[in-house]
């Protein structure tokens, strides 16, 4: 028995040598490194997940990625897959920096709660107590004459948003990208493109003469209301986002390569896309690759680049309930809160329209959070929650399990869904206990 033991333990160890391996090369493990038996996970089906992604790699599917993975607030798995740079095949590093687009929006959200616990904002609060451009929002009245001609006039809307209405999605702001109704063209398409289009002020005086899609409170429609909030954190604090991001998150996690900016000295660093999408053959590009078009607020919509070992830092302070290493962000109760469901029976859940496999999901205060154990399209625990970017990055907790992982990629076509689902049966299929 102690040898069939001991063979056991050098063959998970042998598996392992890779992944310590190739953290050493690239700088200090983002949470302590366990074997991933000491934690419930098999190392030997923790190994599909390399065959998988280098798979995808060989077909010219996926540029790189990078996968970090932590049960039980150990990391079990970390690792770098394909090219930085599929233009010069540069081998990927773990700690490459990425456009986390939408990820954004949860590290916003848990800074708009801050200030909430302090006492500085209630999320009841309607949005215009802080941002007076905002203070009289009107809703659409779209009609259309017999012609077929459209017009948009606006009514005043039958209650003004609220900080919490901006936290789910649900303030009846648009993203003018994501529909064709009239109303959608009237709005800045995406979060990158009206950070990289206006000044915060701009933004805000072209917002708030803008009718609103829905009444608030009636729809969930995803938007730029995570941008409105970064504002309403820049006006509550009296301090840039970035300043209050880095000071209030960012260095208490150890969030060192996480901002609104690439610097110089880390551009070697910043992963490449493909030129073109692997699938449509159509151009495609990344925020922080466009030359000439910097931008002029920082979003909190979609505007961060991170690593993998920043994120993963950050999703396990959330999994721990607001806390890591000793550094409380949040209080307990408040992300218990935030990753409950906010979408009532009153309010149309639209969360599904964005990825079929989140049929099933409501949506919290800032993520998407799991109703059931079944119904989706992907494996889960009830109460898990996750969101992703538009160029492909991706993360989840599973508080049940004890589980976060952070999926790193710059894949910013359709096929970003499918490496999401692909990641969490790769993930899940590991545990083993």
């Amino acid at each position: 028995m102690s040898r069939s033991i001991s063979m056991k333990g050098l063959c998970a160890a042998a598996l392992l040598l890779p992944l310590a391996m190739e953290a050493e090369a690239n700088g200090r493990d983002p949470l302590p490194r366990v074997d991933p038996a000491s934690v419930g996970l098999s190392p030997e089906r923790l190994q599909r997940i390399g065959t998988a992604l280098k798979s995808e790699v060989e077909k010219g599917r996926l540029p790189g990625a990078v996968v970090a993975i932590a049960r039980r607030g150990k990391l079990v798995y970390f690792e770098a897959f394909g090219a930085l740079d599929p233009a010069t095949k540069a081998p990927m590093t773990s700690d490459a920096i990425f456009s986390i687009a939408s990820m954004t929006k949860p590290i916003v959200s848990v800074g708009i709660m801050m200030l909430h616990e302090e006492g500085k904002l209630s999320i009841a609060d309607p949005i215009g107590k802080y941002l007076p451009q905002l203070k009289d929002m009107k809703v659409a009245d779209v009609k259309t004459d017999a012609s077929g001609a459209v017009t948009v006039d606006s009514k005043p809307a039958k209650r003004q948003p609220t900080v919490q209405d901006l936290l789910r999605h649900t303030s009846g702001i648009t993203y003018g990208g994501r529909g064709t109704t009239a109303v959608h063209k009237m709005w800045p398409a995406g979060s990158a493109a009206a950070a990289v289009r206006y000044t915060s002020a701009e933004f805000l005086d072209t917002i708030g003469k803008l009718p609103l899609l829905y009444e608030p409170g009636t729809t969930w429609d995803y938007s730029l209301s995570v941008d409105v909030l970064g504002l309403i954190i820049e006006a509550v604090s009296g301090q840039p986002l970035m300043a209050f991001l880095t000071e209030r998150v960012f260095t208490p996690l150890g969030m060192a390569d996480t901002s609104f900016t690439v610097p110089d000295n880390k551009k070697s660093r910043y992963a490449g896309a493909f030129a073109n999408d692997p699938t449509t053959g159509k151009p495609q590009s990344v925020l922080h690759a466009r030359e000439g078009k910097p931008l002029k607020f920082d979003c909190g919509g979609g505007c961060l680049a991170s690593t993998a070992a920043d994120y993963v830092r950050f999703s396990q302070m959330l999994l721990n309930g607001g806390e890591l290493e000793g550094k409380r962000l949040l209080g307990r109760h408040t992300v218990a809160y935030m990753t409950s469901n906010h979408l009532g029976p009153e309010i149309q859940n639209n969360v599904a329209s964005l990825d079929a496999s989140r049929l099933g999901y409501g949506f919290g205060l800032g993520f998407a959070v799991r109703g059931e154990d079944g119904i989706s399209g992907v494996a889960g625990s009830k109460g898990d929650y996750n969101w992703g970017g538009a160029y492909g990055t991706y993360f989840w907790n599973d508080p049940k399990e004890q589980l976060t992982v952070v999926y790193m990629a710059h894949t910013p076509g359709p096929i970003r869904t499918e490496y999401r689902r692909l990641m969490h049966a790769l993930a899940l299929q590991a545990i083993v206990e």
